[in-house]
């Protein structure tokens, strides 16, 4: 089938190379010439593990081509993706000029019967506002599709290649169907794809996002009920968890959550709801804990040196938002470290992949280390913000002899505050039974 892909972004490159992958002929459009000129040259301009194999594959097939010819794409192409960026405006909702700006050069260059696909994450009424935009442009037939995405970053690849579920807003069978036999290599072993209302498809990925959203705030929140009661949310967590009601998913206490889509898409679901008149409490509430949680490891750092960092190295170990990807947007490292910086603190932080767009957040006020044990001589407190792998299990002792205090400030609960205290640090965790259990 013949596909193009409008954003190579995130969601857009993935999209187009998982298709391509499946044998589909995949054009993908950007007006982003670095970009674009970029990965001609073979450089995923994103970190996401697996793609950047898959992209060279399907574009040395000739299955997979980038271009800035939007005409091009849009008349070679049955099936229209819009995947470009939603960003938030100043009161919060998401912003959909570049969406309508797609659909205004779809428009502008039908030869024929199309379908659009809504493939950013966008408010309900978004379809409605593509058709229209697209009606002003053209007399040719056409049908717009909501068909959200839902990819988690630093797995986005196997969770296009195989999605627990799809979810296809149509208006008409005979679409659907279409859509269905594109989606068919990703459902080979039995996944379902779900065909609902537009509107309802809309609301699907928003609903999904907040929820993710509210479990990790609450999970939050009663970390810190554990810390006064004296209980441990890491227990607490195994305890509900095996609740089948309930899940082990989306469990852990932490740092509050970041990227790209949790907060942006909480904000416009409140927004959204606002503007029919319907107040999302619950939501506001979510959005609260989150941020006043990215707040809470700094002030632990704060009260442990009693507000005084000034001449105190600080070691921080993780600055994505989280593990197997470089996207700082949102991220609690941003929070914690401008804090500590506000008191005084030497920050020297180590990510696996995410050094280079730390540099254009921070600049040179803090340094950067290539190793993470190198982060940590002369430390007198690491400060543990993302839960990478190669963090879980380090040696404790060498981490011991390169700092001037053992001191651990775990933002992931990652180590056991028993073991911690046996070995002779001060460990600080967020929402454990004891939090110095050094004493």
């Amino acid at each position: 089938m013949k596909i193009a892909v409008f954003g190579i972004g995130y969601v857009g490159l993935v999209t187009g190379t998982c298709f391509a992958e499946t044998g589909h002929d995949v054009i993908c459009v950007d007006i982003d010439q670095e970009k674009i000129s970029g990965l001609l040259r073979g450089e995923c301009p994103i970190y996401e593990p697996g793609l950047e194999p898959m992209i060279q594959r399907n574009m040395e097939a000739h299955r997979l081509r980038f271009t800035d010819d939007a005409r091009q794409a849009v008349e070679e192409s049955l099936f229209l993706f819009i995947a470009v960026g939603t960003p938030p405006g100043e009161d919060g909702s998401a912003d959909l000029k570049y969406v309508l700006k797609v659909a205004e050069t779809i428009g502008e260059y039908m030869n024929g019967y199309k379908i659009i696909i809504n493939k950013s994450t966008v408010p309900v009424g978004t379809a409605d506002k593509v058709r229209k935009t697209i009606q002003r442009m053209t007399t040719h037939e056409f049908d717009v599709v909501s068909n959200p995405e839902f990819l988690k970053e630093g797995s986005a690849v196997s969770d296009c290649m195989m999605p627990e579920r799809i979810i296809i807003g149509a208006d008409n069978v005979r679409t659907a169907e279409l859509l269905k036999a594109m989606y068919a290599p990703f459902v080979r072993t039995g996944n379902p794809i779900y065909v609902m209302d537009v509107r309802s498809a809309e609301t699907t990925k928003y609903a999904a996002n907040a929820m993710l959203a509210t479990r990790i705030s609450f999970m939050n929140q009663f970390a810190r009920f554990c810390e006064k009661v004296g209980a441990d949310i890491e227990a607490i967590r195994i305890g509900i968890g095996s609740d089948s009601r309930i899940g082990k998913k989306f469990l852990f206490a932490g740092a509050g959550y970041g990227g790209s889509c949790f907060p942006k898409d909480v904000q416009a679901v409140i927004r959204t709801a606002a503007e029919y008149g319907v107040t999302m409490d619950l939501l506001e509430s979510v959005e609260k804990i989150n941020d006043e949680q990215k707040d809470l490891l700094a002030a632990k750092v704060l009260d442990y040196f009693q507000h005084d960092l000034a001449g105190k190295k600080v070691a921080v170990w993780g600055l994505s938002f989280k593990p197997k990807t470089d996207d700082m947007r949102e991220a609690p490292s941003v929070v914690i470290i401008r804090e500590l910086l506000k008191h005084g603190a030497d920050i020297v932080a180590h990510d696996p992949v995410a050094l280079e767009p730390a540099v254009h957040i921070f600049g040179d006020t803090i340094q950067y280390a290539k190793n993470y044990y190198d982060a940590l001589t002369g430390a007198a407190a690491l400060v543990l913000i993302t839960e990478w792998n190669e963090y879980r299990y380090p040696d404790f002792g060498r981490i011991k002899e390169l700092m001037d205090e053992p001191v651990v400030f775990d933002g992931r609960n990652l180590y056991n505050p028993e073991e911690m205290r046996k070995l002779g640090y001060v460990y600080f965790g967020i929402g454990r039974r004891t939090e110095n259990v050094s004493q």
